[in-house]
């Protein structure tokens, strides 16, 4: 399943894309997918000293919670204004600048791997889902959460949005939701070596305030970003506002379902 779109490593594309605007993705926009690293960590049983590492950590907000259970806490991800709020976070975490690829940790150290949205960002995702199954201790668990089905999910049309306005992906390129499907999900834990166990699905309620803060969560993520560098961030404001139009509430808030899929593999 290597990328066709991202031949090589892709940590400083990556970083620079879900960098741009760190802050708005930690105040706005990640907290919105909290119910999912909810409902990932009420699945396991944590206890004091349980090691932890988010590959993907992004701002820190699934890391914390995992602290809060009583985990050690690691984690790497390709943007350094994200690993700078995640170390306000979780000051005695282990976070790392780095690729998915290439984990700088050792073999067989971590009772658990999560990997939240994060996986099909790498130029080599069965690669990078071969490090996580690498750094996992013999039987631990990895975990993999990506997009749930599209197919009725309010939040796809925002994703949609978007499409029109990024560079056009080589032939053969995986969309979105190319791991949506769960028979695929579980070929892809397979083909890193990973027993696949179960998998699960967990609905998420995304709330904004108001448009502002709507479009400045929403523009926050590197697939924004990466939009914006191709169209114009006024592009992609525009965008997101009309597919966020159906979703106003009388009190002018917005509020729409995402879904997402997670697979519980073992090492």
């Amino acid at each position: 399943m290597v990328n066709p779109a991202h031949p090589g490593r892709t940590s400083i594309a990556n970083g620079r894309h879900w960098g741009t605007r760190a802050r708005d993705w930690a105040e706005i926009q990640e907290g919105q997918c909290r119910a999912a690293y909810d409902a990932v960590f009420d699945s396991l049983s944590f206890h004091i000293g349980m090691t932890c590492c988010d590959v993907g950590c992004g701002a820190g907000l699934a890391a914390r919670l995992a602290s809060d259970r009583g985990a050690v806490v690691s984690g790497i991800d390709a943007a350094a204004s994200l690993l700078e709020i995640a170390r306000e976070r979780v000051p005695g975490a282990d976070f790392h600048l780095g690729d998915l690829e290439e984990l700088p940790f050792p073999d067989g150290v971590f009772d658990l791997v999560t990997g939240f949205n994060s996986f099909q960002f790498a130029a080599d995702p069965v690669a990078a889902l071969g490090e996580a199954r690498r750094i996992s201790k013999p039987g631990g668990r990895i975990v993999v959460l990506t997009w749930g089905n599209p197919q009725g999910m309010e939040a796809a049309a925002i994703v949609g949005a978007l499409k029109p306005l990024l560079p056009p992906p080589p032939p053969g390129a995986p969309g979105p939701f190319a791991l949506s499907d769960a028979d695929a999900l579980k070929a892809f834990a397979t083909s890193a070596g990973l027993t696949a166990l179960d998998v699960s699905d967990v609905a998420c309620r995304w709330y904004y305030r108001d448009l502002d803060t709507a479009l400045r969560g929403l523009g926050s993520s590197g697939v924004a970003a990466k939009a914006a560098e191709h169209s114009g961030a006024q592009a992609v404001d525009q965008a997101h506002a009309e597919a966020l139009a159906r979703f106003r509430q009388a009190d002018g808030s917005y509020r729409l379902e995402a879904c997402f899929r997670w697979l519980m593999a073992s090492a």
